[in-house]
């Protein structure tokens, strides 16, 4: 069985690696780009669509405030990664912003921080593959009909890949980013050659339509509240900046600065490319519209529900590279591609901030491990089956899922920088240098700039889509909350339970006696082994113990007994009604309420099986048994192993499994330089 379990494992996932090759697994910068920062870039293709979406209420007459929108969005967005590359520099450990709201606001807003990023990661999953599942399926039909399975199964595909680990990951995931990245600034540069230099008129497919606004004429708080509005919806552009803090120590050294660099280039193209496809957007007049089917007009007309809008990006790239074109459709699959490889932002980031929240106990200390290719395979596996369950529930519908998304990490980004404010605050207290503390004012205000920017978006959102699904995520949060607490509280109750006193206790203190109980079924090998090991243990008093659930075995027991002349006294229980394991525990009980500073220990002999099934045929009362006696204090459980043929087998097995070579393990050729030689005494 292990070998069958081991060779699938092995081809997919990869051989494993050393502990001390961790150091191979980290990530230069141009790896690190793709791996920490597909999320923010990718939702260029989806962030200008959300502004266009809410203007469509006011008409096309409002489509002239995007331009504001993404400025702000623009400011907001630099705004962010200055105080993130300040956070990189102060908390390098990899907490991000669960480090900064704990140091600095206290455990309580640390765990929000937590439960807010873990939400976010999940839907940034669960959103990213919905989209890229819609916007595959509008080239292949079967997509579309089964868009939850085909969704499910690039979950799986994901967490193969990110199980091989984060370096081979971000190989695989950095060509179809960077081929998205390169074909969106040559859609911009072309864009603009065209429109500038050659005067050509470029028109998207939807330029001849008009749009029916649901509120026309709208002004003061009305039209204030929905550039607010828009504003919140272009924000997604943000989702997934935060991940680059949390996966610091996934940086090669000097980490700190290498990180630092990545997010500076991350704003730079995300704020490029989002800026670009607006102002693309604006002079191909490009319409959308939320309910197309109604409100966006054909000559007076309404398209109709069989219309399939298509997301800004795809009709920019149509009215600049025409449709149908090499370029047209390379832009089209890196689109669909790089919205699948998005997900791999929280791939990262959710596996590494569960295992710092494992490290502090507000997690399963199994989610801070790392598996055979050196990830925190638990955590990965984790993160595929809630986004899987999410995207089941929802059926991987993008537009539902997304009225669930940015609340998360508007509340990360909002209390961390709160935090640093406070960082900011605590240093200046102390420090007198005036070059330094010129610095920290500067940092402190566009730390607070942040704050209120990421605040002023997080109740807009609140406010805005609260009925419309953000519920589910504030509900989420507040079950991770829950949850981590209560774990954090369990572990901190076993550890002051079980914490080693100063001076002598009761569980220093040696047993006045030690009084042994060897169960007996019937006397065969495994009897006789358990036996001989009790006698070895020189208890001040040992007895045997059988169970009266068949007179007749019991009376041939004791005759057998007799007959073979075992000097070890045989005591049966009675049970009338055929109970094994309560009539045992009940008196072991009675022998610790008899003399309760004696211990009581319990010999058990067991079959040792070679074969999976054969476990389910023996030792099921054994089981039971220990079971139940783990639960009694004072009483000690021995098992006393007796291993059948099959067991052998399962030896021979093993001794071939070892001189097995999986896929991959056997690297040929040359011995690489440095390798400790065998010793000629060693050898043979």
């Amino acid at each position: 069985m292990s070998k069958l379990t081991d060779m699938p494992k092995r081809i997919l996932i990869g051989r494993a690696l050393r502990s001390d090759r961790l150091g191979e697994t980290l990530l230069p910068k141009r790896i690190a780009l793709p791996v920490f920062a597909s999320d923010p870039l990718s939702s260029v293709a989806y962030a200008p669509g959300e502004v266009l979406l809410v203007l469509s209420i006011a008409g096309v007459s409002a489509y002239h405030f995007s331009p504001w929108i993404a400025l702000a969005v623009v400011v907001l967005m630099f705004t962010v990664v200055a105080s993130y590359r300040q956070n990189v520099h102060a908390y390098p450990s990899g907490g991000g912003d669960y480090e900064v709201a704990t140091t600095n606001l206290g455990p309580r807003a640390g765990l929000t921080v937590a439960s807010a990023l873990l939400v976010d990661y999940v839907l940034t999953v669960a959103v990213s593959i919905a989209s890229g599942i819609e916007n595959l399926g509008s080239a292949v039909p079967f997509v579309v009909e089964h868009k939850v399975l085909c969704a499910v199964a690039v979950i799986v595909l994901l967490t193969l890949m990110n199980l091989r680990g984060v370096k081979e990951s971000g190989k695989l995931f950095a060509i179809p980013t960077y081929v998205f990245v390169g074909g969106v600034f040559i859609m911009i540069a072309w864009g603009a050659f065209r429109g500038m230099v050659l005067d050509d008129t470029m028109r998207a497919p939807t330029a001849q339509y008009t749009i029916k606004a649901e509120h026309q004429g709208l002004a003061g708080f009305a039209l204030v509240f929905l550039m607010l509005r828009a504003f919140s919806s272009g924000c997604a552009a943000l989702t997934g900046v935060e991940a680059i803090s949390n996966g610091v120590p996934a940086f090669r050294k000097p980490k700190s600065k290498n990180a630092a660099t990545t997010l500076a280039a991350m704003g730079l193209l995300a704020v490029t490319m989002f800026c670009g496809i607006i102002v693309l957007a604006l002079t191909t007049k490009v319409r959308m519209a939320e309910n197309p089917a109604t409100d966006l007009l054909k000559n007076g007309i309404g398209v109709g529900a069989d219309y399939v809008q298509n997301p800004v990006i795809t009709q920019v790239a149509e009215a600049v590279f025409g449709k149908g074109s090499f370029l047209f459709v390379v832009l089209a699959a890196a689109t669909a591609l790089v919205l699948f490889l998005a997900a791999n932002t929280a791939y990262n980031g959710f596996p590494v901030l569960g295992s710092i929240l494992a490290q502090d106990r507000y997690l399963p200390r199994q989610l801070h491990t790392r598996g055979d290719r050196l990830a925190f395979s638990n955590g990965i596996v984790l993160l595929a089956g809630a986004a899987t369950l999410l995207t089941v529930i929802y059926g991987a519908d993008s537009t539902r899922l997304i009225q669930l998304y940015i609340v998360g990490v508007f509340v990360s980004f909002t209390l961390s920088q709160t935090g640093m404010v406070r960082h900011w605050n605590r240093h200046l207290a102390v420090e007198q240098d005036q070059a330094k503390r010129r610095h920290m004012v500067r940092s402190r205000a566009i730390n607070a700039f942040g704050a209120f920017f990421t605040g002023l978006v997080l109740v807009v959102v609140l406010v805005t889509k609260f009925t419309h699904g953000a519920w589910v995520a504030l509900l989420g949060m507040v079950i991770f909350y829950a949850t981590m607490t209560a774990i954090r509280k369990h572990y901190d109750g076993v550890a002051a339970e079980i914490a080693a006193p100063e001076g002598p206790s009761d569980d220093s203190v040696r047993p006045s006696r030690v009084h042994s109980v060897v169960l007996i079924s019937k006397i065969h090998r495994p009897t006789l082994r358990a036996l001989a090991y009790a006698k070895l243990m020189r208890s001040d008093t040992l007895e045997a113990l059988t169970v009266n659930v068949d007179a007749a075995e019991t009376k041939a027991l004791k005759e057998e007994w007799e007959q073979r002349g075992i000097d070890v006294p045989l005591k049966v229980l009675d049970s009338p009604y055929r109970e094994i394991t309560r009539p045992i525990i009940e008196y072991v009980k009675g022998l610790r309420k008899e003399s309760p500073r004696d211990a009581v220990s319990v010999i058990i002999p067991e079959y040792v099986v070679g074969r999976w099934y054969e476990h389910l045929l023996h030792n099921q009362s054994a089981l039971r048994l220990k079971g139940r006696l783990l639960f009694t204090p004072g009483i000690m459980v021995t098992s006393v192993p007796y291993q059948l043929q099959s067991s052998e087998a399962a030896k021979v097995r093993a001794r071939k499994r070892q001189e097995w070579n999986a896929p991959g393990s056997v690297r040929r050729g040359p011995a690489e330089e440095g390798r400790p030689k065998e010793s000629s005494d060693t050898k043979g």
